[in-house]
């Protein structure tokens, strides 16, 4: 990368604020062990920290929705193309894969770039100019800190594996971006697969890790359900619609937790409601939507046919008759014992108490793809200032601590430098 961060600023417009801030990023969590390649990072890290933060504050104000990010994907790769990097668009022109290092099995690094159908009311002076468009999941951060990272990386005289880059598109969608990323063969070579997600509940300089499961499979249940009608006065000579769905609202859930083992944290919920609307007549048509979430991964295989097998049992006796539409959404993303031990070590190396314990969530994320066809693990970036409120992913008024910009950089780096 040969714009250094001032010259980025004359460029860019670069507000005080934002190079102010820049001059803490190199020092929120000095590395413990500086080798030549980690070396070679850090002076990356203390020439460009401002670019980081520019680099953020650009696509939080201009976010691109799901499988639209063309400008996103333009921008990242001119920066790759400045640093002598050759970088691959995907079809469609959302999205890129790049190589870094030499030939053999590689570390992919994967970062997702939408952003999401919500309007932001931050107030920040970067906030999104696209009304009811934005970065309110901190894509924007995971951008950015692998864009960082492979500008750092591609500094390192010499690497001791290769990696392969991967910007994806569209993993705020179901079944998300990253089956499209994988179909175009875009793992092949690849020997395991790392990323970082925004963790508003961890301060920043801290980096959540576990071994298993850290997000859950998440697919959504809809049911459609029609009968003849009839009067309220009289529900013995008709199907009585409302009372089907009230039998499977409490039915569904409640057999599912008997029937599943309650370690696998799964969990049947529903989130919306309509049939009818007048109070003597019993409506024709309802539906029911909501969702089913498991962490574990031979469950997910089981939920379709049993939510299937559950329902009809409980409608059989109403005389009702429904259409299921169950869609599958993610699997849980599960890290495997070799990948969490290996970022483990990277984050250890940032500072002593920089690797933190993280629980289990019911999200999804479309990381899972991933490691369908290769071992890997996601770690959660702390971006939480340590003042004030904790604001929560995929809220209008959600921000991050820049610092955390240059701690994800640290942390991929660190995977590649160490890897054996």
């Amino acid at each position: 990368m040969s714009t250094t961060g001032r010259s980025a600023e004359r460029a860019t417009g670069m507000d005080a604020g934002a190079c102010a801030l820049a001059e803490d990023l190199a020092d929120i969590v000095l590395p413990s062990t500086v080798g030549t390649g980690l070396g070679s990072v850090e002076g990356w890290l203390a020439e460009h920290a401002s670019d980081l933060v520019q680099f953020r504050r650009h696509i939080h104000a201009n976010p691109e929705l799901s499988r639209t990010e063309f400008a996103t994907t333009e921008f990242i790769s001119s920066w790759l193309i400045k640093a002598g990097l050759t970088p691959q668009p995907l079809p469609g022109g959302t999205g890129l894969i790049c190589d870094i290092g030499p030939e053999g099995p590689r570390i992919g690094l994967r970062a997702d770039m939408d952003a999401l159908p919500l309007q932001e009311f931050t107030g920040l002076s970067f906030a999104s100019t696209v009304p009811g468009v934005s970065h309110a999941c901190g894509h924007d951060a995971h951008t950015t800190i692998l864009l960082g990272t492979a500008l750092a990386l591609a500094e390192v005289p010499e690497l001791p594996v290769g990696v392969r880059l991967v910007f994806q598109p569209a993993e705020e969608v179901m079944p998300g971006g990253a089956i499209d990323v994988v179909a175009t063969g875009a793992m092949e070579g690849v020997e395991r697969i790392f990323a970082l997600h925004c963790d508003p509940r961890l301060e920043v300089g801290r980096v959540g890790i576990r071994v298993g499961a850290i997000t859950s499979a998440a697919d959504t249940v809809e049911l459609v359900l029609d009968s003849p009608g009839g009067h309220t006065s009289r529900p013995h000579l008709t199907s009585d619609l409302v009372y089907a769905i009230g039998t499977v609202i409490t039915g569904l859930p409640g057999l599912l937790s008997r029937r599943i083992d309650p370690r696998t944290s799964t969990v049947m919920v529903w989130g919306a409601v309509s049939a009818g609307k007048a109070p003597n007549a019993i409506p024709q048509t309802g539906m029911l939507t909501g969702t089913v979430r498991t962490g574990d991964h031979a469950t997910w295989s089981l939920l379709e046919p049993m939510v299937r097998e559950i329902v009809d049992g409980l409608l059989a006796p109403t005389g009702v008759r429904y259409q299921l539409n169950y869609r599958r959404g993610v699997p849980p993303v599960v890290n495997d014992e070799q990948s969490t031990r290996m970022f483990e070590d990277a984050i250890r190396k940032i500072g002593p108490d920089a690797l933190a314990d993280t629980m289990q969530s019911g999200g999804g994320e479309d990381f899972s793809w991933y490691l369908e066809e290769v071992p890997g693990a996601m770690a959660r970036l702390g971006v939480w200032s340590g003042h004030g409120e904790q604001l929560d992913l995929h809220q209008p008024t959600f921000d991050i601590d820049e610092r955390a910009l240059a701690v994800g950089v640290r942390v991929l780096s660190n995977i590649v430098l160490n890897a054996r």
